[in-house]
């Protein structure tokens, strides 16, 4: 079982008056859920990619995603952008076509992954195959460190 349930995502973002459900993401696996900044364009151009590559893309405008974050258990240390829930997992971040393909190829037990910060390069801020950044994996138990779960650019 996964660590993350998108049923308690949910649950929890009504609880704090979201005023939105993100259930459905659970029934199908092509329905991602992108929460951003309205005024936030490299979120935008990332969920525009996802879409080009066949994802339904479901955007949620927020002036204040720190709600989000919390509720998603991603570590301050790896915050970037926009939050994305695909299923059962956390995309945080400008996190690269590459590395989404291994989670979903591999499905570890994980809450999910996460491309911290801004990086030039990534997907959305410019695109560059060449540009080096890593991406980690984020876990359900707080105690437990991320991890290096992809390396862009190598």
């Amino acid at each position: 079982m996964k660590a993350f349930s998108p049923r308690i995502f949910a649950a929890a973002a009504l609880g704090l008056g979201f005023g939105f459900a993100i259930l459905p993401v659970a029934a199908d696996s092509h329905l991602m859920t992108v929460f951003k900044d309205p005024s936030c364009g490299c979120c935008s151009a990332w969920a525009q990619e996802m879409e080009k590559i066949g994802y339904q893309i479901k955007i949620v405008n927020l002036e204040d995603m720190s709600q989000v974050k919390r509720q998603a258990g991603i570590p301050e240390a790896l915050e970037g952008c926009h939050t994305a829930v695909l299923g059962d997992y956390i995309l945080e971040g400008h996190v690269p076509v590459q590395a989404l393909n291994k989670l979903l190829q591999e499905q570890p037990d994980i809450r999910g992954i996460s491309t911290p910060g801004m990086p030039t390069g990534s997907l959305g801020m410019g695109y560059d195959a060449n540009a080096e950044y890593t991406v980690y994996a984020f876990y359900s138990d707080p105690a437990q460190n991320p991890t290096p779960f992809y390396q862009a650019g190598k």
